[in-house]
């Protein structure tokens, strides 16, 4: 495998998960919100618009998969597919990384 198939693999990955609410959305489906109006509630700042392209483009990517159950009425959940499902450790690495060094916008003015 040469280094730039690696970079780039690397880039595309970065991109996908990395893309603003892209984490959020991951993240909280595997805290377990799996219908829409759970993921918006559970995602502060984030409107229908960017929800509904992040969900688009996880399922078209290939790390969610959006159900239709046949209930009446009928209810959309979305869950991980296998490939989602093993960024888990990743997001938790990330997670432990952030409280370790990034500090919270009101620790900053608070030490200004």
């Amino acid at each position: 495998m040469s280094p730039s198939s690696v970079c780039t693999r690397f880039h595309i990955a970065l991109e996908l998960i990395g893309a603003r609410w892209s984490g959020a959305v991951i993240h909280m489906i595997f805290k377990g919100a799996h219908r829409y109006a759970d993921l918006k509630a559970a995602i502060p700042g984030i409107n229908d618009t960017m929800l509904a392209r992040r969900l688009r483009e996880l399922e078209s990517a290939g790390l969610i998969e959006r159900r239709v159950l046949p209930t009446s009425p009928v209810r959309v959940e979305y869950h991980l597919t296998e490939m989602g499902k093993e960024l888990r450790p990743v997001v938790d690495e990330l997670i432990t990384w952030a409280h370790k060094w990034i500090p919270l916008p009101e620790d900053e003015a608070a030490s200004a």
